[in-house]
């Protein structure tokens, strides 16, 4: 049996939900795209649709939890956010709840070394984070030995 995996980050927001991808081996994380949060049924949609096109098995989401780890209330719209997808995509899709914190902030400081500012960065900073809350589970697998 293969270890190897085919994964989809998110990075959950009240405006716009950034989507990440891995590589064919679950080795890197990679940005796809942003999807509109104005619309969860519609973004919902969207997301499975990715699921099915790439076969996904993975689902990563990131959780915002407070500094001092607890949940607070923004973990609310995100689970509220889970359940519709559960719904949407097939039943072998695996959800995986990391904590997110610091994603964003780690995004924003890559980007700006890439000479990005935060004007020309609002476009992708949701997909930027995605890749971290990815690359972040995708990081804590590697010790699990790869199959081809």
């Amino acid at each position: 049996m293969s270890n190897w995996v085919k994964a989809l980050g998110i990075d959950y927001g009240a405006a716009r939900i950034g989507v990440s991808v891995s590589d064919d081996i679950g080795l890197l994380a990679h940005p796809l795209e942003t999807v509109s949060a104005a619309d969860l049924e519609g973004a919902a949609d969207r997301i499975s649709e990715i699921v099915l096109e790439r076969e996904i098995r993975d689902l990563v989401i990131g959780l915002p939890l407070r500094v001092s780890g607890e949940e607070g209330t923004a973990v609310d719209g995100v689970r509220r956010f889970i359940k519709i997808l559960e719904g949407k995509v097939p039943e072998r899709v695996v959800f995986h709840e990391v904590d997110e914190r610091y994603t964003t902030v780690v995004a924003m400081e890559k980007l700006h070394q890439a000479g990005r500012t935060a004007k020309d960065s609002k476009g992708i900073i949701d997909q930027a984070a995605a890749i971290e809350i990815l690359q972040q589970w995708l990081d804590s697998r590697a010790d699990i030995p790869c199959e081809p």
